[in-house]
């Protein structure tokens, strides 16, 4: 059984909707007011003012891969930020390391680490679960690019991306 449901009666003024461009056009020309008196800075200047200094510390940017303090990426190609990312942003192809090496112990490197920025949902649930601390969501949020391979950053693009972290490093640690 449908209902009805009664519409309220509207007023001459209330169906050409004039109160409600005036109360709209008030708003505006008081911006206008308050920005000509030098009251309120309405406009950034974006590309020499960005928000970097009004970022909160919690803020989640574009995902990266940093190296420890000997330029060897940290990352041990478990795998674990791949099968955790929701929308499947994140490949990892890994690679072994020689049994003969010095640290052959750690068995796997990443041959291949790519991330579709076009996918990423900049959750963290990649960083929270990486036991090595291997990657790390920046502060950066101005990623642009005129094509969708722009926009693909491989393994050298995230190493640049994300610098260098100082700390125990798990995987080169001799003791382990």
């Amino acid at each position: 059984m449908a209902y009805k449901v009664s519409r309220p009666n509207l007023t001459f003024a209330e169906k050409i909707y004039l109160p409600s461009v005036l109360a709209g056009l008030r708003i505006t020309l008081g911006h206008l007011w308050r920005m000509l008196r030098g009251k309120t800075h309405v406009v950034m200047q974006y590309p020499e003012e960005k928000w970097d200094s009004h970022l909160p510390e919690y803020y989640r940017g574009a995902p990266t891969l940093v190296r420890d303090e000997h330029g060897r990426t940290r990352c041990v190609s478990c795998q674990l930020c791949e099968f955790i990312c929701p929308p499947r942003a994140i490949r990892i192809k890994p690679g072994e390391i020689p049994a003969g090496d010095k640290f052959g112990k750690v068995e796997k490197y990443p041959a291949e680490f790519d991330i579709d920025m076009l996918r990423c949902i900049y959750c963290g649930l990649c960083q929270e679960v990486c036991p090595e601390q291997a990657i790390f969501l920046q502060k950066q949020y101005a990623l642009t690019g005129t094509a969708r391979t722009q926009l693909m950053h491989n393994k050298e693009k995230l190493l640049e991306m994300g610098g260098i972290k100082t700390g125990l490093v798990n995987k080169w640690n001799e003791k382990k």
